[in-house]
């Protein structure tokens, strides 16, 4: 038995020695080590949790220190250095969280008896029934206290922000306490017979408690322009961080002005549309023309389907990627409630295309500006964006070819190609006529502004009502749909990045096919295809791929991918 142990051990260290130069094993093993991890520290808001995943990326690293980057494939060379990015910003995410922890931790430091509760369970030892109903009832009262406590004092936490996340933390060990009072509840019936009382008390206690701390906040951090909107501006440094995690070698300032140079061509193509429609300098006329443009209600679901075939047929036509037929059969739609429709204005896309467009339920206003903005025009540049060739083939792609690197997914690829898209049809005479072209340069102006706007709220220079009246004044977005989009930017699940990636990711892809297509140097449709077998990962890294670069260990990106004067 030993000696089977003894070659049982040499065995997994052959293994993790194999690995050390096998790097998409590498990213596997990581990926299945940080999703077991994730299931057994589901108090995530703990020291445990914290120095567990500290201690996860820092052993990786020196795994990744040992490969020898030289021996490897040009293909594992870019692994390794999509791993050693991820690694450096899992940990820097993290230490972001962890010092918002620390500023939090003392709200729940009385609750340490009831952690030790939790983690005991897990391994299920045998609790003392009678201890446990007696720290159960005490805790119950130190919750109590501490409330008290707080409302006498003046020390409120200096962010709304800082806030939610002590309620989380209470609302964890809740939650945690509810599982693992389960546990042994029923199967136990001395613990039953104790227990059940104080677990109850204890139970709401924590549930009172964590609304109370919700609401434990300075009411100076929330600056209330009149949007009713919160957020989280990151400031420049954190963007320069997130920026160099992504390759992109250019400051938010140089961002902006990028995204003003791309803002300033497409109102000349508006102007242009506009004149072509008789409405001479006076683009918003021409814009508010294409609005009234929106179908009967009804019909809408019939023409989006109409929209994607045509689509399809266009790319195809023209020979520019490869559309596995499965890809076109397996994608389907459905509509948005009214109150998903308050964070997602427009199209959400990908398998399921997820239409906006007004219920029964919505007001009259708020009817004709979900009609209004979501138009035909409007609509038919941006369905091949959600379907195909954009979100739905990426994801259908993405799950058949180098599906190891999906840990990496950035919205610089993701957002990036389907915004390409766009730059290219419109290349390529996708709109039919000038009131496909103004729908077009309006969402164009639309990802220009992005880039503004958040760009500049998240250095402090702008709130979200300026960003609202931006997306009003500038672009012309009904105001209800430019709410609902700063929204969705600022209190949604999107990283403080997103809105940023659909027009730098898609500048990035249109100007590597001017260096490769244009130039003669590869096929549109090698080129496309390329791309969508590498799956999602930073542009500057397809780039590495389809030029061959030599790389190294610390490959630091500083393609200038601009050049539009």
């Amino acid at each position: 038995m030993f000696r089977n142990f003894t070659l049982s051990l040499i065995a997994l260290f052959i293994t993790f020695q194999s690995l050390a130069g096998d790097i998409p094993a590498l990213i596997w093993q990581l990926q299945a080590d940080k999703s077991a991890l994730g299931r057994k520290y589901t108090l995530r808001e703990s020291e445990e949790y914290y120095d567990r995943f500290q201690q996860l990326y820092q052993d990786y690293q020196t795994k990744l220190n040992k490969v020898d980057f030289e021996s490897l494939s040009s293909s594992q060379q870019v692994d390794y250095i999509l791993l050693k990015n991820q690694l450096d910003k899992e940990l820097y995410q993290l230490g972001l969280e962890k010092g918002d922890f620390d500023k939090v931790k003392g709200f729940g430091e009385f609750a340490e008896p009831l952690r030790i509760f939790i983690k005991d369970r897990r391994r299920g030892n045998r609790p003392d029934p009678q201890e446990v109903a007696k720290t159960f009832q005490e805790l119950s009262g130190e919750v109590k206290i501490q409330m008290e406590r707080l409302t006498d004092s003046d020390e409120k936490m200096e962010r709304w922000q800082l806030a939610e996340k002590a309620s989380r933390m209470v609302e964890e060990l809740q939650k945690n306490l509810e599982e693992a009072y389960g546990f042994y509840d029923g199967y136990d019936a001395e613990f039953s017979w104790w227990v059940a009382k104080p677990y109850g008390k204890l139970k709401e206690s924590l549930k009172d408690y964590s609304e109370f701390i919700k609401d434990y906040y300075s009411t100076s951090s929330v600056k209330d322009d009149g949007s009713g909107i919160s957020g989280r501006p990151i400031g420049r440094d954190a963007i320069m961080e997130s920026l160099k995690h992504e390759f992109i070698p250019y400051t938010p300032e140089e961002l902006v002005e990028i995204a003003e140079k791309e803002f300033a061509w497409s109102e000349e193509q508006m102007l242009k549309a506009s004149e072509e429609l008789g409405f001479g300098n006076d683009w918003k006329a021409a814009l508010e023309h294409v609005k009234g443009t929106y179908f009967p209600i009804g019909e809408w679901p019939e023409e989006i389907n109409r929209m994607a075939e045509e689509a399809v047929e266009f790319i195809e036509g023209k020979n520019l990627i490869t559309v596995p037929e499965l890809a076109k059969e397996t994608w389907r739609m459905r509509m948005m409630s009214p109150a998903e429709q308050r964070f997602a204005p427009f199209f959400l896309g990908g398998e399921v295309i997820q239409i906006a467009y007004p219920t029964d339920e919505m007001t009259h206003e708020e009817k004709m500006m979900s009609l209004r903005g979501n138009n035909p025009h409007f609509s038919r540049a941006v369905v091949h964006h959600e379907l195909i060739p954009g979100h739905h083939l990426q994801q259908f792609m993405n799950q058949r070819f180098q599906t190891h690197r999906r840990m990496f997914y950035t919205p610089f690829w993701t957002e990036g190609w389907a915004l390409y898209w766009e730059f290219n049809l419109w290349d390529k005479d996708f709109p039919r006529n000038a009131e496909d072209r103004v729908g077009m340069m309006f969402w164009r102006m639309h990802r220009s502004a992005r880039i503004i706007f958040s760009l500049n709220y998240h250095m402090e220079k702008m709130t979200p009502q300026e960003s609202i009246d931006f997306l009003v004044d500038r672009v012309g977005h009904e105001r209800a749909n430019a709410e609902a989009e700063v929204r969705r930017s600022f209190e949604g699940r999107y990283g403080p990045l997103y809105q940023i990636a659909y027009m730098t990711g898609g500048l990035q892809f249109y100007h590597l096919k001017k260096e490769l297509v244009d130039s003669g140097k590869m096929e549109e449709k090698e080129f496309h295809d390329r791309i969508m077998q590498e799956n999602s990962i930073p542009v500057a890294l397809v780039r590495a791929i389809l030029i061959d670069q030599d790389l190294d260990r610390d490959f630091g990106n500083d393609w200038k991918f601009y050049d539009k004067e």
